[in-house]
């Protein structure tokens, strides 16, 4: 089921811990890590844009151009040559990608031929995004089509699972994607309900007590009430020991996320990370 994951990179500080997530996941399922660097094209058409269209236009030098590609070249080559450098030390298979295009389209593009991506809740310009998650991030979480693991910038093995379950769709795609891991990886699970009614939160543990079942791993159903966005933050935030979160994509209209904000994305902002979005 995990036999490839997509290791996104900018060379900002969240790269090392990507890499690192990648080799702790690849030598648990035995996977290929490839690592995907992006030169963003649009900072070298920024540049042709607002010459022309700005209220006093002035054209970049066809210098000036060819040395903004040269520089952008080279620092996707560099991030890549590092990435090189630290896997090299280890046991995994990897491979190099270097892409250019828009960053979002790029990463999506590639996740169709692995079966997860792991990217730093932030990038480079992380220093204006405040605890925003980058928006980049934000954008594939809500395109892509495979799972998305999101990381911090400090690596920590984690030792247990977390999944929150709802009964709905994409709870369910969850519950497999954290019943697989914990079977493969030996650890232990926890599944949370939040539910304010007794009958309703009981009937949807019975069903992923009934489906977890054959799996044969070491599991625990969690009965919770009150707001599903603080208590699953919450949870992620009290575990003995360092967990995986992982929840269902979105679930919510879209005018609902617009003016409330989505489950989804309340606990990848404010969740203990690492958090892996189901899809």
């Amino acid at each position: 089921m995990i036999k490839s994951i997509l290791l996104p990179i900018d060379g900002s500080t969240y790269s090392e811990a990507v890499l690192n997530y990648g080799k702790f996941l690849a030598e648990k399922f035995n996977a290929v890590l490839r690592v995907l660097s992006v030169v963003d094209i649009r900072l070298y058409d920024l540049s042709i844009a607002a010459g022309a269209d700005s209220f006093v236009p002035v054209m970049p030098s066809a210098d000036f151009l060819a040395e903004s590609q040269g520089m952008l070249n080279e620092k996707s080559q560099k991030v890549l040559d590092r990435a090189s450098s630290i896997l090299n030390k280890t046991n995994v298979q990897f491979q190099l990608i270097k892409a250019s295009g828009i960053p979002v389209d790029e990463i999506c593009s590639h996740a169709k031929q692995n079966d997860i991506v792991i990217m730093g809740i932030r990038g480079e310009y992380e220093r204006w995004s405040g605890k925003l998650l980058g928006a980049t991030v934000e954008s594939v979480t809500r395109q892509i089509s495979k799972p998305v693991m999101l990381v911090e910038k400090i690596f920590l093995p984690f030792k247990r699972i977390q999944c929150g379950y709802d009964g709905s769709s994409y709870a369910n795609k969850a519950l497999q994607l954290a019943a697989f891991m914990s079977k493969t990886m030996k650890i232990k699970l926890q599944v949370i309900s939040v539910f304010d009614s007794e009958e309703e939160r009981a009937a949807v543990l019975n069903e992923a007590e009934q489906y977890l079942a054959p799996y044969e791993i070491d599991f625990q159903l969690r009965h919770e009430t009150g707001d599903v966005d603080e208590v699953l933050v919450n949870t992620s935030k009290d575990t003995p020991a360092p967990a995986l979160s992982i929840i269902g994509s979105y679930g919510h209209s879209r005018l609902r996320e617009a003016i409330l904000g989505s489950t989804t994305v309340q606990v990848m902002r404010k969740a203990e990370k690492p958090i892996l979005l189901a899809k």
